[in-house]
This record gives structure tokens, sequence and C-alpha cells, in this order.
């Protein structure tokens, strides 16, 4: 896949400090998850996911994701993703959010595409998960923006493949609730190219490519192969987590995260751009591998 001209342009949505690092056990300092956020920033990263207000006894990890907004502080150019799942956790996040001073916000809100997963994951039914965001959408603040991401698109721990039709109507659903972009999550890393392509398409049904991100993970090797079909569907938006950490714990066999380093040389090598410094990407790669003990 090369980039053709007037379409060079890509973004990287740097996942590491929160899908990288919400699995690891060992305590992880704010002041380290702080100091890798900035180290991600200064690659030249402008999207980065910080953490989620989500029930610490669950994802103990995340516990602090307050306490890493305030020592982050505002980093100017950069928008801070924070993951928001019910109305609770976002009147938290506003909070912080104006202690922290935060410039540039956005929350992530979750569904899947299964039942199964969603009642692993979330607790509740896909219509149950809807009914929340479309409460958070009712009070999320003006000045925030809101990434709807719809899990298990093409396979599902629990039910095997998953049917693109039903991904289609789930992503018509989030934008009739208002959400300002989407992102499709391979989340165990099973999608072939041509599932993958057929799920893209009918989520472009109702979405416009420059508002549609992906988030693949690299489990049997096929991350890149997928962003390839996505990039060739005018997608122009694509997660990764630095030095390839992380994963769902909710998601059995879903190790992998694309790394951003992989991602980076990828695009690179076809042309587009992406504002991100290759050299300092390898610095807080190695940071990130010396937090976690790898």
């Amino acid at each position: 896949m090369t980039a053709k001209a007037g379409q060079d342009h890509v973004e990287i949505v740097e996942v590491g400090p929160r899908d990288g690092l919400q699995n690891e056990k060992a305590v992880i300092s704010v002041a380290q998850k702080a100091e890798l956020i900035h180290a991600c920033a200064a690659a030249g990263q402008k999207s980065i996911e910080m953490g989620s207000f989500v029930n610490p006894e669950r994802v103990p990890q995340m516990a602090d994701t307050g306490a890493v907004m305030r020592a982050v502080g505002a980093l100017e150019g950069v928008r801070g993703i924070v993951l928001v799942p019910t109305v609770r956790r976002l009147q938290e996040y506003i909070l912080v959010r104006a202690q922290a001073q935060f410039d540039m916000g956005e929350i992530a809100v979750f569904v899947s595409a299964t039942e199964a997963f969603s009642q692993a994951n979330l607790g509740c039914s896909v219509d149950e998960s809807l009914s929340r965001v479309a409460a958070i959408m009712d009070k999320v603040p003006e000045d925030v923006a809101v990434r709807g991401y719809i899990s298990c698109v093409t396979d599902c721990p629990f039910e095997g493949l998953v049917d693109p039709v039903v991904v289609s109507a789930i992503a018509g659903r989030l934008q009739d609730l208002g959400c300002d972009t989407l992102a499709l999550a391979d989340t165990i890393g099973k999608g072939t190219p041509d599932r993958v392509g057929t799920v893209f398409e009918g989520a472009l049904k109702h979405w416009s490519p420059g508002q549609v991100g992906a988030h693949f993970h690299d489990t049997v090797g096929l991350a890149l192969a997928n962003v390839d079909v996505a990039l060739g569907q005018g997608v122009r938006s694509f997660d990764s987590s630095v030095a390839g950490l992380g994963g769902c714990p909710y998601a059995p066999g879903a190790p992998g995260n694309l790394a951003t380093e992989a991602l980076l040389a990828h695009l690179s090598a076809a042309g587009y751009e992406t504002g991100v410094d290759a050299e300092r990407l390898t610095d807080a790669a190695g940071m990130a591998r010396q937090m976690v003990g790898r």
C-alpha cells in the first residue's frame, strides 16, 4: 500500500500508557506512567491514551489514572484520551481534567459486537452498553470529543466469528448517539484481511473514512496486512502500543498490540507522514520495556 497525493497523513493513536500497561501485575508508579506519556509526546505523538476511569478492583493498574493526569498536566498540541465507561466515571474524569488543565481532551467509550464479550468486559448486554453510551453523551462537555470503540469486530474469544452485519448496525448506533469518531478493534488479533475489509465496508456505510480508526492486535502476524486493507478504504487513524505492550484482560488469547515502532516503519516505507520521530520513539519503547521488566 503506497500513499497517494493528498492522502499521505496518518494519525497514530498511542495506547501504550493505558492498553499497554493495564495487564501488568507489578505496580507501575504515577511518575513512571507520566514519564512514558511525556516520552511519547516528545516523539511527536499527538493522540495518547493516558488511562481509564474504571473499577480499580477489576483493573488495578488504572486505579491512579487521575493522579497520572494531574502529573502529566497540559501537553500543548496533545490530545489526552481516557476510557470512561459510565456517567459516574465521566464525572470523575471531568473533575480531574479541570485539575490537570487538559486543553485537548477526549474520552473513549467501548461496546462489544458480541453479547458474551460484553458481559465479560463490561458486565452488561450490548444494548445496555449502548444505553450507557447514550447517558454519557448527554453529560459530556462540549469541548470533549468522544471516540466510540467496537470490540471483537471480526472474532470473539467466546463466540467465534462475528457477523459483520451486526458490527455495521452497532457502528450506526454509535453515530446516532453522537460519537465524534469510531474505532473498530480486532480484539484478539485473529481477523484476516478479507474479513477486516468486509467489516470496515459495513462501518463506512454510516461513517466517513476520516472519522474511522482501527485497533489491530498482531496475535497471528496479520496486523500490518489489516492496516493496509483499512488504508485502502481511506482509514487514516490507527491505534498502536509502544514496544507492543498490552492486550485486553477480559479477552483470552489477546496479547500483542501492534507495536508503534512497527506501524511507524510500515507507514513510513509506504510514504505516509505521521509526524512521529523514529529515534525518539525507540527511546520511548526502551523506557516502556524497562518499566515492565522486559
